[in-house]
């Protein structure tokens, strides 16, 4: 009877905290597809709010997606080898390199936006491109694929199991391709994961580093809301989780999938 009732109220409190995070989400889509959002549903459903978001910010929403994207092929190429080298030295230094990779995390986005801002902001044409605001996401993000990678490579034995490779007579590039990657997949995913919301979503940075012609989604989405209706900066948010969700729906599936061929 007292479990009974324990699940009972922990079933509870979690579908009050689930409601408590997904009713404004769903109001705000919905605001996105009526008419008139303070009239309701009874001024009828309509795409008219969604078209007029896409006529007005659809290069926002690729200038983001081509960040997310060249921000993770970006911190794949360098967190994993970092992370392995990390790994293998035994060295006090590496354990001091591993902190020092968290104060992107911990330093506020502005800090780090102004320091980019003061460093590089003098080189004009870097300044008004992507690549500049790119710099900043993979700073911002680095860490995380780090982290993921290293914790799962800390956990699957890897220095036995380059050692039984050696042993075949397997080179350094046959290691690190055929037992490293392979057996770190897990974390490059879960880091991958984390790397593309945080680009997409990410706007303190991007805030501090864009110009007119390199708006991201969520600086759009925060133009918005403050010089547009209601109801397109709700479509705006309505495209966001349209775009956002089926990838990391995706990039779920495939770190289940890889972990099922292993």
């Amino acid at each position: 009877m007292k479990s009974r009732l324990r699940f009972t109220l922990q079933l509870s409190f979690t579908l009050l905290v689930c409601l408590f995070m997904i009713v404004p989400v769903a109001m705000s889509v919905m605001a996105g597809l009526t008419e008139n959002y303070f009239v309701g549903l009874e001024s009828g459903l309509t795409l008219r709010w969604v078209n007029e978001v896409w006529q007005l910010y659809a290069d926002t929403i690729w200038l983001s997606i081509k960040l997310a994207l060249a921000c993770l092929l970006i911190t794949i190429l360098i967190g994993v080898p970092a992370a392995y080298g990390l790994l293998r030295s035994r060295r006090r230094w590496a354990n001091a390199i591993e902190e020092l990779l968290l104060l992107p995390v911990a330093v506020p986005g502005l800090a780090t936006a102004l320091a980019l801002l003061l460093a590089y902001g003098s080189y004009r044409e870097f300044r008004g491109s992507w690549l500049f605001i790119l710099v900043g996401h993979v700073l911002f993000t680095l860490p995380f694929m780090v982290r993921a990678v290293l914790s799962v490579m800390q956990t699957a034995k890897l220095p036995q199991l380059e050692e039984a490779a050696a042993s075949l007579g397997a080179s350094f590039r046959q290691r690190f391709f055929g037992v490293v990657i392979p057996n770190c997949m897990s974390g490059i995913l879960a880091g991958a994961l984390m790397v593309v919301t945080l680009s997409i979503g990410e706007f303190n940075i991007t805030w501090m580093l864009h110009t007119p012609l390199t708006k991201t989604l969520p600086v759009g989405l925060a133009d918005s809301y403050a010089s547009m209706r209601l109801e397109i900066g709700s479509a705006y948010t309505l495209i966001f989780l349209v775009m956002v969700v089926p990838l990391l729906v995706a990039i779920q599936w495939a770190g289940r999938l890889t972990e099922q061929r292993r």
